[in-house]
């Protein structure tokens, strides 16, 4: 995928010459005053060279005519996004994307700053302008993402960053994430590092925007949870940050792993195999999870709209189904085999119960498959490590169903469920992975 170089040698080390020559205060304990001097020290006990690490990001997507944002609101106007990074840092760096764009997005200038509440306010002291080799516009080529170039921002992990964009247009065709189930803000008019976008429309979708990133001391990492609806959070309230991938970056700073951020890169309706209301996910593996920086280990839990979307459509004979479960194991061997070629452990997941599922209606055949299904993932050997949701959320009496103090719809877990889910994660799974290069 492009991609543009984000400085030159010259212009990155003035930059990192100023930040190492400046005073930066108790930084994780509180952290200093956004644009406040940084310290040599924060960067003196670094072992080897600093690199990027993915501290946020998000799946990209053509939205669906639902989701598509009126041409009119992008005319002149400021779009301000708000997004909570899983690792702290000094000097960030933002990635757009023109993914799904047919034609370039011009991006006529951007900024970040750390959000300083409700109705998508910032800091206005804190706002950084992000340059594109030193300019402050940037035209991104069709399928592109490019990068930004590193601005100085201290900031803490759990921090809630917001993105600001200014648009002359909107884009022929646009690239975003529906499920964001974080409220955007959008008014006329060039706002970059003003405190509130007066008379800003507001909705639950991320445009254009894929990850950020902060420079980090050797063994800072990753790891992308890649999956479908209950991975993206379905049922979780805008700006509530309950999803279980929320939940496992907050186990690993509470178990002291500061090192180790986590980027949620699901979608709704994903599927392992067939495209759905996104890309499958052996298509975008590549860019959703390889391509980031930083990424020591994925997570994927997949599959259950593979099974129901096989049953939902009467394509479930014995042969069909054999067929797909075949299929499914051969798509995750492959995927595995790029993962570890990139230096990246993958841990598979089960699938957790939906035989209450009023959208699928599963058979016993169907809930045979899945238990299959889970079986291999389990004893396969396929896998860097397993992670048991099944066992996690089942229903003991009823093993096809999810038991019901978190079940939300018979499909997804409700807030109870998602905390349950990241609770199971073992944490020794996500250590430091032998495959990394």
């Amino acid at each position: 995928m492009a991609r543009q170089s984000v400085r030159g040698s010259s212009l990155r080390s003035t930059v990192l010459a100023g930040l190492l020559a400046a005073a930066f205060g108790a930084f994780m304990g509180g952290c200093a005053a956004p644009g406040a001097p940084i310290q040599g020290a924060a960067r003196a006990g670094w072992q080897g060279a600093p690199h990027w690490v993915a501290s946020w990001g998000t799946a990209q997507m053509e939205p669906g005519a639902e989701h598509v944002l009126a041409a009119e609101a992008w005319r002149d106007a400021t779009l301000r996004q708000v997004v909570r990074v899983s690792l702290g840092g000094e000097l960030l760096r933002v990635r757009f994307s023109n993914a799904f764009g047919t034609t370039p997005l011009l991006i006529e200038g951007a900024a970040v700053a750390l959000s300083s509440g409700a109705g998508g306010a910032i800091d206005p002291a804190s706002s950084r302008p992000l340059r594109f080799n030193g300019a402050a516009a940037v035209t991104i080529p069709a399928g592109a993402e490019y990068l930004s170039d590193p601005v100085a921002l201290p900031h803490a992990a759990g921090a809630d960053l917001a993105v600001s964009t200014h648009f002359a247009a909107a884009p022929d065709r646009q690239t975003g994430h529906p499920g964001a189930r974080a409220t955007s803000f959008i008014a006329r008019g060039q706002h970059l590092g003003q405190a509130t976008l007066t008379g800003a429309t507001t909705f639950t979708r991320w445009y254009q925007l894929a990850g950020i990133e902060v420079e980090a001391a050797p063994g800072v990492r990753s790891v992308v949870a890649i999956g479908d609806s209950i991975t993206d959070g379905y049922g979780v309230a805008a700006d509530s940050n309950q999803r279980w991938t929320d939940g496992l970056a907050l186990r690993l700073r509470q178990a002291g792993m500061h090192g180790v951020g986590v980027v949620n890169a699901g979608i709704g309706g994903g599927r392992l195999l067939r495209d759905g209301l996104g890309p499958n996910l052996v298509a975008r593996f590549e860019r959703d999870v390889l391509a980031r920086p930083g990424v020591s280990h994925a997570i994927v839990l997949i599959g259950v709209n593979d099974f129901g979307g096989h049953h939902r459509n009467t394509e479930d004979g014995p042969a069909a189904r054999a067929r797909l479960l075949a299929d499914m194991q051969e798509a995750l061997r492959q995927t595995v085999a790029r993962a570890h070629a990139q230096g990246v452990c993958v841990v598979g997941a089960t699938i957790t119960p939906y035989g209450g599922s009023e959208y699928y209606h599963p058979k016993p055949p169907n809930e045979a498959d899945r238990q299959a299904y889970n079986n291999w993932i389990r004893n396969s050997g396929e896998f860097d490590g397993v992670i048991d949701f099944d066992a996690a959320l089942r229903d003991p009496a009823r093993p096809d169903h999810l038991r019901k103090e978190v079940d939300n719809d018979g499909l997804h877990p409700n807030m109870a469920g998602y905390q349950a889910m990241a609770d199971a994660v073992p944490l020794q799974v996500l250590g430091e992975c032998a495959r990394r290069r």
